[in-house]
């Protein structure tokens, strides 16, 4: 099994809460950050807090049962209102020894946390086209491949295409 702690830092309220956690994020960002930002953000590599308040409320760090960080996931890019929220854009990265079987096991979870929890009817993911591992892990997960939007941002200096895949939550619990 494993477990979900929220992060949340938002500095206009003064709430903060387990802040304990961002050394190992901000370790784990560094490492994959390539994979998760483009040439317009990586003003954040540089101040994993202000990343995260960005995100805040919907900033988990993922733990094992024993409490060892195993990474992290957030969501983003929200569709709908302050009385529904219809889909979001799911990130996730984690650390290397948690790759594989283990991290599908934990992705679903969190899958179904966002369904149940938050409620959303649509969770997408826009990777870059060269990112097989987490290409291979929205499979396992039932997402399901909707486009390529060409040339859509730069990265490392260079146009770069990027590739969309959204899981619908009837599908989600249909696959189970």
């Amino acid at each position: 099994m494993c477990k979900f702690k929220n992060i949340i830092i938002n500095k206009s309220c003064g709430k903060y809460c387990n802040l304990e956690y961002i050394p190992l994020v901000a370790q784990c960002f560094n490492k994959y950050f390539k994979f998760l930002l483009d040439d317009f953000s990586t003003c954040y590599t540089s101040d994993i807090y202000s990343f995260i308040e960005n995100v805040s409320p919907y900033f988990w760090v993922v733990l094992d049962m024993n409490d060892k960080f195993m990474g992290f996931g957030f969501l983003d890019n929200f569709t709908g209102n302050k009385n529904k929220l219809y889909s979001a854009e799911i990130s996730t990265c984690f650390a290397r020894w948690a790759w594989g079987s283990y991290t599908r096991f934990v992705s679903k979870i969190f899958l179904k946390k966002c369904f149940d929890e938050i409620g959303l009817t649509k969770i997408t993911a826009k990777i870059y086209p060269d990112n097989f591992r987490v290409k291979h892990l929205l499979r396992a997960c039932g997402f399901e491949y909707e486009a390529t939007i060409p040339n859509e941002t730069l990265r490392f200096g260079k146009m770069q295409d990027i590739e969309v895949y959204g899981l619908y939550r009837d599908y989600y619990y249909k696959s189970r």
